[in-house]
Parts: C-alpha cells; sequence; structure tokens
C-alpha cells in the first residue's frame, strides 16, 4: 500500500467560534486537515483527519501517528485487520485512524464497485435526508447575516454556551421568527442548575428541536441524568459519546447522542456507534467538525441510520478541494455526484496529491 498525506487549510467563511473557544478567548480563520490518499494498484482511497483540539488531534499529532504505520499492514482487502493493527500501533488518535479508515472503506468499496453505503448494505435515499447548517457564536449583528445567508436552509443549529446567548438567539430568531432550531451549548453551563434555568428559557422557543451537550462531559453520570430527568427539551451527548461503547452510560444522561467519524475512528467505528446508540433506545444524530467533502460524505453514506443530521462542515469553508454528496436547500443528494463507486468524491479543479 502506498500512502500519500499532506496537510490542507481549510479557509472559513466567518470566523468560527463556539463555547470551548470563548473560554480560550480564540476563534478560527483557518482550519488545517490532514488529506491522506492511499494507492494499492489501480485503486486509490481518499481519508481525512480533522483538527480537534478539545479531543488533542492536530496536524502535528496525525501526521506524527501516520509515520508510525507500516503500510504493508494495511489493505483494502482486509480492513478490519487493518484497523485492529492501527490500534496496536498507538492508542487514541482517532482523528489520524479515522483519515485510514475512510480511505480503506472508499477503496474497500470501489473494489467491490459499489458506493460505500451499499458496500455497508445500508443504501441511501434522496429526498430524505436533511441537514441543519450551524451558526456559530459571534455578535448579534453577524447572528443576523449568518442565518440572512443561510435562508434556503430549513434547519439551523445555533451555538451558545457562551455570554450573549440571548441576545444571539433573539438575533436569529428577529430573522428566522419560526425555523426549526438545534441548540448546542458545547459544554458551556457549569452546574446543573444552571443548565436547568436555561433549558426551560430555551423552551418557550417552540421551534426548539433539542439541545447538544448542555454540561462538560466529565460531569457526574448522576448530575446528568438528573438533568435529564427534568429537561423540558431533548438532550442530546456530542462531546460525552465517542464509541459504542458510550452508549449504554449515555442513555442515563441523555434522549440522543451525536456521532462523529473523528470520535469513532472512521466509517466502521460510526457505524457500530449508530447501531449500538438505537439499540439503547437513543436517538441519533450524525455531525462533524470543519471539513472538506471527503469526511461529510463519508458520514453521508450513514445517512439511513440517523434520525437527524448535521453535516454542514464543508459548507463553512470557502476552499473545499472535494465535491461529493450535496446539500442544496438542506437536502442530501448524490445525483449529482459522476462518481458511482467508494465514497463518490472526486477533486474540483487541481488533484491536492499532484505534487506526489
Amino acid at each position: 500500500m502506498k500512502a500519500e498525506y499532506r496537510p490542507n487549510p481549510l479557509k472559513l467563511r466567518h470566523t468560527w467560534s463556539i463555547a470551548n473557544f470563548v473560554s480560550a478567548g480564540r476563534g478560527a480563520d483557518v482550519v488545517t486537515d490532514v488529506l491522506i490518499r492511499l494507492t494499492d494498484g489501480a485503486v486509490t482511497g481518499l481519508g481525512e483527519a480533522p483538527s480537534a483540539t478539545r479531543y488533542s488531534e492536530s496536524p502535528d499529532s496525525v501526521q506524527s501517528f501516520l509515520r508510525k504505520v507500516d503500510w504493508s499492514r494495511i489493505s483494502f482487502k482486509f480492513t478490519g485487520a487493518s484497523m485492529d493493527y492501527l490500534e496496536s500501533v498507538s492508542p487514541g488518535n482517532y482523528s489520524a485512524k479515522c483519515a485510514i479508515n475512510v480511505a480503506l472503506m472508499d477503496g474497500a468499496a470501489k473494489s467491490a464497485g459499489k458506493a460505500v453505503c451499499d458496500f455497508l448494505g445500508l443504501g441511501f435515499a434522496e429526498n430524505k435526508h436533511v441537514t441543519s447548517f450551524s451558526i456559530g457564536i459571534d455578535t448579534p449583528e453577524m447572528i443576523g447575516q449568518k442565518v440572512a445567508e443561510a435562508a434556503n436552509f430549513p434547519i439551523l443549529k445555533l451555538k451558545i454556551g457562551a455570554p450573549g446567548e440571548r441576545e444571539n438567539l433573539a438575533a436569529l430568531r428577529k430573522i428566522a421568527p419560526n425555523r426549526t432550531l438545534r441548540v448546542d451549548a458545547n459544554e458551556g453551563w457549569t452546574t446543573k442548575e444552571e443548565a436547568l434555568r436555561n433549558l426551560e428559557w430555551l423552551a418557550r422557543d417552540p421551534h426548539i428541536e433539542f439541545v447538544e451537550q448542555p454540561m462538560p462531559a466529565s460531569t457526574p453520570v448522576a448530575d446528568l441524568a438528573w438533568l435529564k430527568s427534568r429537561s423540558p427539551l431533548p438532550l442530546f451527548g456530542d462531546e460525552s459519546f465517542h464509541h459504542a461503547s458510550d452508549a449504554d452510560k449515555c442513555a442515563q444522561c441523555f434522549h440522543g447522542v451525536n456521532v462523529k467519524l473523528i470520535k469513532t475512528g472512521g466509517v466502521t467505528g460510526a457505524h457500530e456507534a449508530l447501531k449500538a446508540a438505537r439499540k439503547a433506545g437513543l436517538r441519533t444524530m450524525i455531525g462533524c467538525m470543519i471539513e472538506t467533502s471527503i469526511l461529510i460524505t463519508a458520514a453521508a453514506h450513514l445517512a439511513e441510520l440517523a434520525d437527524h443530521l448535521d453535516i454542514d462542515g464543508n459548507l463553512l469553508i470557502s476552499n473545499d478541494p472535494y465535491s461529493g454528496v450535496t446539500a442544496e436547500k438542506g437536502i442530501l443528494s448524490f445525483a449529482a455526484a459522476t462518481e458511482k463507486t467508494g465514497l463518490r468524491v472526486k477533486s474540483r479543479d487541481t488533484d491536492p496529491f499532484a505534487e506526489f
């Protein structure tokens, strides 16, 4: 197996900020991920490792892990054994493992002559799956501008959990008074009492669908269960849910969970996590980081296992080097994809790996 990888700066359309960014006194205008391409004979597979400071994942940590890999032990034919080997290289490093896994699934599905969703036995229904569009923390004026720019999206997601959250919600409602809204506190409320007060405030809005991660993932289960039992709105765990093994614990604390490929280590881990969550009685959502169309499209192949979707990271950047699943008016579609197998992703103008 030949492996090529490179860092890839992603330019945000607007400065991106969420609750744990605000607490650290920063926002982001550029986020750098790592792209990977695996080649075995005539078959290639693409993958992507997003950055996530919340999980101590960076372009440097990803590339450090990739340099440790013995690529002769990675195979499109034996994806399970390949992932078992990666676990032996180093614990954690789920962003790097995600990139490799996505590339493996791309190549394996291509070798089978199938799209990834069909390779997994899931399929993909057109005109069914709708993603929300995320509005990061900002000034009320910028919130209004961002909401106006997202006029074609039927579902919005507002980041809160920081000072000014009530003013920002008011600014959003001034532009979109009746739009379906999801709210993400990103661990921003520190006590169960504070969280309950804010949930009761949010529940006055009849168009709020649910609230993500109201309290830190380190919060004791008893406190999260206390909040779940009293919350007037459904609660979804994000930072609290990483792998299939977390499902039973999260069922005590939340009504649903947000599954992200970066947390699960790729498509196969996300597939397992989604099934485990449903078995535990949890509603499921597939989320994302700031990503290109490689990882967004990979996530879309799992859409049949999700009750909700928030896979819009590629829509928040201005220099996506790839095209794949589209989201016109929020509706996910592969109708315009020229690739028929694997991820169904192709480079736009210039191949990011042309220099290799």
